[in-house]
């Protein structure tokens, strides 16, 4: 399909990108790596006046150690350099594993973790992960500067808490704390496509070896991501073995509300998500130390 008609920008600063969004607001969607805006663009179901096209935006393009530990991911950072980083393999290694699930080499090579959770599919994994682990993502206009919660900035289906002048410009994935273990599974029809059911979890051990934190984020279940925070309450404070696992995870499946539609019903996701719980959950504490 052929695409819409458009006016096309090129900034060279991220003064001038803003400066862009704030004059044509509303009419103006930002081009990263363009793996989501140009097939929604070429289906009509987003048909902006502007194009702002970030390539040469050059102070986006950082991968570096955040404020306090963990990463700091800029808007044109792609899917590949944080897949190749050790940095992110050494302070950020859920980030790390879930990365890899995204598409193929093609699409990672051009596409965005700031592009993905922008344009916030629930059936994405980097949405779900932000969730899971705190990320701050960190949007900008022209006049100002928000830090938002992944809670707070996802809102519905492909729709963030962003104004029509903002654009995100970086992600903050922190470190995961001591003892803390990490898992990403998912299931999907085929290798590369988006997700039918997956989970993002985290668990973090005591020393006497006891759960003293756990989220479980999923994704492609609803129209955003979310916390099954049910289960995660029920974890603190329990020894997580293999039966305390398989207990979470059909409580944290009971929680979810999927819907049906051509690609699954609502019963087999919940199926789905009560296994990749389970063995996400075990994953997680041999990871931080268990003995799950």
């Amino acid at each position: 399909m052929k695409m819409p008609d458009f006016v096309y920008h090129r900034p060279e600063s991220l003064t001038e990108a803003l400066d862009l969004l704030g004059r044509h607001a509303g009419e103006a969607k930002v081009l990263a790596g363009g793996q989501s805006l140009l097939p929604v663009m070429a289906l009509r179901l987003s048909q902006p006046r502007h194009v702002v096209d970030l390539d040469r935006v050059t102070e986006l393009a950082e991968l570096a150690p955040g404020p306090s530990g963990g990463v700091t991911v800029g808007a044109m950072v792609r899917h590949a350099d944080v897949e190749r980083s050790e940095l992110v393999a050494r302070s950020a290694p859920l980030l790390a594993r879930t990365v890899k699930l995204i598409g193929h080499p093609a699409i990672r090579n051009r596409g965005t973790p700031c592009g993905s959770l922008a344009h916030a599919d629930p059936a994405a994994e980097l949405p779900a992960l932000a969730l899971a682990t705190g990320a701050e993502i960190v949007v900008r206009s022209a006049t100002r500067e928000r830090v938002l919660t992944a809670a707070d900035f996802f809102v519905s289906f492909l729709t963030t808490a962003l104004e029509p002048d903002e654009m995100v410009v970086e992600v903050r994935f922190p470190a995961p704390g001591p003892r803390t273990g990490g898992s990403v599974r998912e299931v999907s029809r085929r290798h590369g496509d988006f997700a039918l059911v997956g989970v993002c979890c985290s668990v973090t051990l005591a020393e006497d070896g006891t759960v003293s934190g756990a989220a479980l984020a999923y994704f492609g279940v609803d129209s955003t991501p979310v916390r099954a925070e049910g289960a995660e309450r029920r974890l603190v404070g329990s020894v997580l073995d293999a039966a305390t696992a398989a207990a979470a995870a059909r409580e944290a499946a009971q929680e979810l509300e999927p819907g049906d539609d051509l690609h699954a019903t609502a019963t087999y996701r919940r199926h789905v998500a009560e296994q990749l719980t389970r063995r996400a959950l075990v994953e997680a504490a041999d990871r931080a130390g268990g003995a799950a």
